[in-house]
């Protein structure tokens, strides 16, 4: 018998950490961070980690990589299995995450030796998306492509007798980024991505919303801020901006342009036509990169109809809220937040106040790089499991995902919580 510990990420938006107890092995998928008040770490057990085989990390998020220096101070000493392109993502994540916690006065629960004694084994070095190997004995694995952030994956992992599936953060419905269909056998457990939960809207629609929007404050002569994460959804969005807006000048910042770079020196994790479209985006003469605050401020003073990217989806870093306060006094002018606005964040208190006396608007329109209701059942079709444990969303929300799957014929599914355990 094997015994999922749900450590984070069942039940809740973060610290995604799932621990795998069996007799000969134990492993981990992914150990990140929920970003509220100074940050809520996995609930670990400390004499458990010495114990680990393996830990395989899905992507860089914070909220699924920021815990892994814990693993080490605890004991940990093996490797981390992910992909080239997650690890050198990760030195900016715990750089961002830093500075995030010293803003709020606190301390990390280890130190800088602990993310320095973290080694990697890279996927791509021992197999192609989609053909299995095995990383130690007793073990063997599979990965694909997630489409949800460069270097992003799922995982499927025999052992002990027993098919397990991960699926990490995944999308299908991304601009830019290739996915892989994870088909399968029946597999006796699987852990699937439902951060949106009953939410049934396509790509589609939510960009149309998004353009509908836009193109109303432009067209009022107003500026349009766009705070997104520096990696992945800001890429997207911005392309996406450029092709629908040509006429407008964009206001990105540095650490989004390198990214957009970065991408394009990744084509393997791309769909086709993506590098294009990245390359037509890297030669435009429509983007303005600011050099500094004066020039941020000599740029918006200019007073004309301009889509701003700037880094930090959750509005928490000095540089959002600085343009937030430059464009809170105009009444055309516009914020939209198209990610996830965790609790007692700037951007969740700005959509909580709505429209601000002020004059600039706030607004909320998706953009997807997760799975909602219907791509949720798609999964469980491609991997029909005994088991499976729908993560990423409020349990509250994934109860009811999981009643209307169950209504539906589905079976097995369960919605849990931190702390919680199921038998294999």
């Amino acid at each position: 018998m094997i015994k999922l510990k749900i450590w984070g990420g069942a039940g809740e938006h973060g610290r995604s950490c799932y621990f795998f107890a069996g007799e000969q092995n134990r492993i981990m998928f992914d150990c990140g961070v929920k970003k509220e008040g100074e940050g809520i770490y996995p609930l670990m057990i400390a004499e458990e980690i010495p114990q680990l085989n393996a830990i395989f990390l899905s992507h860089a998020h914070e909220d699924h990589s920021i815990g892994l220096p814990l693993l080490y101070k605890h004991g940990y000493k093996g490797d981390i299995w992910t992909t080239r392109a997650t690890a050198d993502q990760l030195e900016r994540y715990f750089d961002s995450w830093r500075k995030y916690v010293s803003r709020r006065g606190g301390e990390l629960p280890y130190e800088e030796k602990h993310i320095k004694a973290m080694t990697y084994r890279y996927l791509e070095d021992y197999a192609p998306p989609g053909e299995w190997f095995e990383p130690s004995n007793g073990l063997k694995l599979k990965w694909g492509r997630s489409g949800h952030l460069v270097g992003s994956v799922w995982f499927m992992l025999e052992m002990e007798g027993r098919k397990l599936f991960f699926s990490g953060d995944y999308s299908r419905e991304s601009q830019l980024l290739d996915a892989d269909t994870p088909t399968n056998s029946i597999t006796d457990l699987s852990i699937v991505d439902n951060a949106y939960g009953m939410e049934n809207e396509s790509q589609i629609i939510k960009l149309e919303q998004l353009r509908q929007t836009a193109e109303r404050v432009l067209e009022a002569g107003g500026q349009l801020l766009l705070p997104v994460p520096a990696l992945g959804r800001g890429q997207e969005l911005l392309i996406w901006a450029a092709e629908q807006f040509p006429e407008y000048d964009l206001i990105v910042e540095k650490g989004i342009w390198q990214g957009l770079e970065t991408m394009g020196n990744r084509p393997e994790w791309l769909r086709s036509g993506a590098l294009e479209r990245i390359e037509a985006m890297l030669n435009s003469n429509k983007v303005i990169i600011p050099l500094d605050d004066q020039d941020r401020s000599s740029l918006l003073e200019r007073d004309i109809p301009c889509i701003i990217f700037t880094g930090d989806g959750m509005m928490e870093s000095p540089q959002a809220r600085w343009y937030y306060e430059q464009l809170s006094q105009g009444a055309n002018h516009s914020v939209i937040l198209t990610g996830h606005t965790p609790r007692g964040s700037f951007a969740r208190q700005l959509l909580n106040e709505g429209t601000m006396t002020s004059g600039c608007r706030v607004q909320h329109i998706c953009y997807k790089v997760h799975q909602g209701l219907p791509d949720v059942s798609q999964m469980l079709n491609e991997v029909p499991s005994r088991q499976a444990v729908l993560v990423h969303a409020p349990k509250e929300e994934t109860d009811l995902v999981v009643s209307r799957l169950l209504d539906e014929g589905y079976h097995g599914l369960y919605s849990l919580e931190p702390g919680g355990e199921l038998n294999i």
